[in-house]
């Protein structure tokens, strides 16, 4: 094997650079996201509710909270002002009386579509001759990462 798994106190440090990487890009990111507001009038947190619906399909608030990591309270906030601007609607949810799915409406469908539009866009500019075994890795890796962090949150309960 040319490339073997790297040991513990090797892949320590490794990891520790991805996340001071990972900081600068996510925070960018996220400014690229807000400067959109004023064209697409989304603001962050409900742009991810509408993409996580597009993804999913009709979820519930705390269904969406879990999924983003995020409190149900901000999700119901997302989702009462996705509901306030017609972007989706709330219907009855046959597992469960109390707590009724979210669901896109067309309006809502059509905002996440043009949002998505103009991010890939913006993607398609990133350079460095990718190729889609390196997108793998960075995947997997930070899949892996993820994992160990929510088994610290759990160990931590």
């Amino acid at each position: 094997m040319d490339n073997p798994p790297l040991a513990p106190e090797a892949l320590a440090p490794r990891l520790a650079e991805v996340y001071v990487a990972l900081g600068p890009v996510y925070r960018r990111v996220a400014r690229l996201v807000e400067q959109d507001e004023q064209v697409s009038g989304l603001s962050v947190g409900v742009r991810n509710v509408l993409d996580q619906l597009r993804r999913d399909g009709e979820r519930t608030v705390p269904q969406l909270a879990r999924a983003q990591d995020l409190s149900r309270q901000y999700t119901q906030r997302m989702v009462d002002q996705a509901a306030a601007d017609g972007l989706v609607e709330l219907i009855e949810n046959p597992a469960h009386r109390r707590s009724r799915l979210v669901r896109l409406t067309p309006a809502g469908k059509k905002a996440i579509t043009a949002v998505l539009e103009r991010e890939l866009a913006l993607l398609e500019r990133v350079g460095g001759d990718l190729t889609a075994a390196e997108l793998d890795g960075t995947l997997r890796v930070l899949h892996h990462m993820d994992l160990a962090l929510i088994a610290l949150e759990e160990d931590d309960r």
